[in-house]
């Protein structure tokens, strides 16, 4: 019998399988617990402390040695009554988390991951599988304890996010390989191929209980076998401490400490009062970054690009093909020197929690060396990843122009004296880079086929020198591709290559279904997807959360008396 495309389940991903036939399923029993339940046991913890003594001598008679805030209570004789109506709260709480418990279901259908939730106000949201961005799996410490986690699905759109919170934690694993199978196409070639006779092939045997638990506290955050371990980047310590210390915050740090000097010193002491807790508070950032970075880890699997971090709370989010609609590369100042760059990305929808170094979900790599940048982009532009590609790619990050970019004019140093020699632009098989930034160095490489609009705009000052500037409209998210002192021919130049350009991608890119079988059998659609976002459902607005626009270019009149020209891609 033949072999099905998705390859052998595991074990874990067998079990998985019958929480996504279609039916409504409760979360973790400890779902409670973990989501409120805390913050009342340290409540009714705080209470039990207080009144250990009268308790104690409410059972046993101990002697009274007075001096408590709750005398008053004894001496009436109502600690029957306090421990009663004490009583009577802890079981309403425990039938509220219960009834929550069993209110909040979940269902994975072939189509849409669905939450229900609330006992007298009721949600459902829905998050459909082509329109998923990302998926994330958080194991924080406390909830590692029960071997539970969350399950975060990052929808296109604001505020679409689906989270199951909480899983247990090879069930949250289980079902991210399944929602993944089902949204890049193989979960119904499989459904097909068994039809007709085919098989699975034989499971994976799981570890017991105790081996997963101890495995969930020891291993990375990148299962080695689901990831090539050459892909992997790893940040060395130092490195991740250098760049803390190297960084904006820092700067800042400094400034406070200054003026906390001289205000001691010319004796306003009320200055350390008000500073003082604050500062001693900014320990806890740089606490905070390093734990969350000093387990990073990011490798190629077949379903996309897997990110890992966390020493005591762990995360790991998976974002499939197709997704990532811009990157940027970019160097702060004090980071020359070292050679050390980071990576963002924009996305149609990002996890709920933060990433690593404690950052937006949005930053794929804190930081890392060139060799580093170049690994990661190859991950996350697989299509872009050649040796010429490398080359225009190092040439963007580290050149200082005249270069095979298309550059600025001479004329541009009156609006931009430091960096007109390095800006520039080069568009090469459906990739438009853009380079800025003699400071802070940017390069920003956005796929075509991701590409919502395009907007050339010249100011009374750009008509005079004979200069333009542009704007790639992509999601929203940190990367902002634009480009200031264009000549003006040159951007006309530019606004035809790119508007043909995107038009030709987006129409034959299938990455939303990554691994679906004969995608090349599949006729190109005249409403193309971009990032699994389907453009007629998302709208013609630039800079919007998902989707890309209808095909509309024209001349908008700005109110400084300046003219801008954009298109939309369909």
């Amino acid at each position: 019998m033949s072999e099905l495309p998705g390859g052998p389940l595991n074990a874990v991903e067998r079990a998985a399988e019958r929480f996504t036939d279609g039916e409504w399923h409760r979360l973790h029993p400890a779902t409670p617990l973990l989501r409120g339940g805390i913050v009342f046991v340290a409540v009714l913890g705080f209470v039990l402390s207080n009144l250990r003594e009268r308790i104690v001598n409410f059972f046993v008679g101990a002697p009274n040695y007075g001096g408590d805030p709750l005398d008053e209570l004894y001496d009436r004789g109502w600690e029957g009554w306090a421990l009663l109506a004490v009583a009577v709260v802890l079981i309403l709480c425990i039938g509220a988390f219960y009834l929550s418990w069993r209110m909040h279901t979940f269902r994975i259908t072939g189509d849409a991951v669905e939450v229900r939730s609330g006992i007298l106000f009721r949600t459902q949201r829905k998050a459909r599988l082509d329109r998923i961005q990302g998926i994330n799996v958080v194991r924080p410490l406390f909830a590692r304890i029960f071997g539970a986690a969350k399950l975060d699905i990052s929808v296109a759109g604001h505020d679409a996010n689906v989270q199951l919170s909480y899983l247990g934690s090879s069930l949250a694993d289980g079902l991210r390989a399944d929602v993944l199978r089902r949204a890049s196409g193989v979960k119904a070639a499989e459904q097909e191929a068994t039809d007709a006779g085919g098989t699975t092939g034989p499971g994976v045997a799981a570890p017991g209980l105790v081996g997963r638990r101890v495995n969930e506290f020891l291993a990375p955050e990148l299962d080695p076998n689901a990831a090539p371990p050459e892909s992997v980047v790893k940040i060395p310590p130092l490195r991740l401490l250098g760049s803390l210390i190297l960084s904006g915050f820092t700067i800042f740090l400094l400034i406070v400490i200054g003026l906390l000097i001289v205000g001691a010193s010319t004796g306003r002491l009320w200055l350390l009062f008000v500073v003082l807790p604050g500062l001693l508070g900014s320990a806890s950032f740089y606490v905070n970054r390093f734990t969350k970075s000093v387990r990073y880890s990011i490798a190629g699997t077949p379903d996309g690009v897997r990110v890992g971090f966390g020493l005591l709370s762990t995360s790991n989010e998976t974002l499939p093909p197709g997704r990532i609609h811009a990157v940027e590369v970019m160097q702060p100042l004090m980071w020359r020197p070292f050679g050390w760059w980071q990576i963002r990305i924009d996305t149609a929808g990002h996890s709920r929690e933060k990433g690593a170094a404690g950052q937006p979900a949005t930053t794929m790599l804190p930081v890392g060396d060139a060799a580093d940048v170049a690994r990661v982009l190859s991950l996350v532009l697989p299509a872009f990843a050649t040796e010429e590609h490398r080359a225009v790619i190092a040439a963007g990050m580290t050149s200082r122009g005249r270069d095979d970019f298309v550059g600025s004019p001479r004329r541009a140093a009156w609006i931009r004296p430091f960096s007109w020699q390095r800006t520039g632009y080069s568009i090469l098989d459906g990739v438009i880079l853009l380079r800025r930034g003699a400071v802070w160095r940017s390069l920003s490489i956005v796929p075509l086929a991701r590409l919502q609009s395009l907007e050339i705009a010249q100011g009374p000052v750009d008509r005079m020198l004979g200069l333009a500037s542009t704007r790639l409209h992509t999601v929203s998210g940190p990367v902002r591709p634009r480009l200031a002192g264009v000549d003006a021919v040159q951007s006309v130049d530019l606004f035809e290559t790119v508007s043909a350009g995107a038009i030709a991608s987006a129409q034959t890119d299938t990455s939303h279904r990554w691994a679906a079988i004969d995608v090349s059998a599949v006729p190109p659609v005249q409403s193309a997807a971009v990032g699994g976002v389907d453009a007629s459902e998302a709208g013609a607005g630039a800079g919007g959360d998902d989707g890309t626009g209808g095909l509309d270019a024209g001349s908008r009149h700005g109110r400084d008396g300046s003219t801008d020209k954009g298109q939309e891609f369909e």
